[in-house]
């Protein structure tokens, strides 16, 4: 089953999450549900704005500490914590207030990085953690707009629009890429871990 747009997706996991609620219901200690939960509500979040996306990533967060508590040793849960608190981080403009966020998804990286050594992910997902605070930087830089604040440069320095617009535009692809690569990585372990399940398709 191919999700061809952003509308197919949200179909889908609005269709998994009432599937995970269902399935809570009956069983509030299956440890695969809630950590298949927690990463359909950090998917949902990216459809939402401002406030409602952290609340939708803190729900996320509740979900997956809940499977912890079932079993300690779930390395995805662990890794999907890694990037709930990823994805937090990058929400809150100021560095040093994210620096917290982004200290404990590397803690859980790390965690399920040593249950799975030979797990490919986890390594990467190390390696975009220890460079998380300089990206957080660059994405807040170019995504605040502030340039069109400033005065603008004479007319003669079309060179140096050129290096601004340049860029904002390597800022905006850099955004792109980490929310980009933490989501869809999700994405695939949950509709991986979904198909296991044999949970139906959402409706058309």
């Amino acid at each position: 089953m191919e999700m061809s747009n952003d509308f197919d997706r949200l179909l889908f996991f609005e269709h998994a999450r009432r599937t995970a609620e269902a399935t809570y219901d009956k069983d509030p200690l299956d440890a695969d549900n809630l950590t298949r939960w927690g990463g359909v509500l950090l998917e949902l979040s990216q459809f939402q704005n401002g406030d409602e996306s952290k609340k939708m990533i803190q729900d996320a967060i509740d979900r997956l500490e809940e499977a912890l508590v079932v079993n300690p040793r779930k390395h995805d849960a662990l890794w999907c914590l890694g990037n709930a608190y990823t994805s937090n981080a990058f929400l809150i403009p100021d560095l040093d207030e994210a620096r917290g966020d982004f200290h404990k998804a590397t803690q859980y990286f790390e965690q399920a990085y040593e249950l799975e050594p030979q797990n490919e992910l986890y390594k990467k997902s190390l390696e975009v953690a220890a460079k998380a605070p300089k990206l957080h930087v660059e994405i807040h830089k170019h995504g605040l707009g502030q340039q069109g604040m400033a005065p603008g440069p004479p007319p003669s320095s079309t060179t140096k629009q050129q290096q601004q617009s340049t860029k904002k535009s390597k800022g905006s692809q850099l955004k792109y890429d980490i929310f980009g690569w933490i989501i869809l990585a999700v994405g695939i372990v949950t509709w991986l871990g979904f198909a296991k399940s044999n949970v139906p398709p959402p409706p058309r």
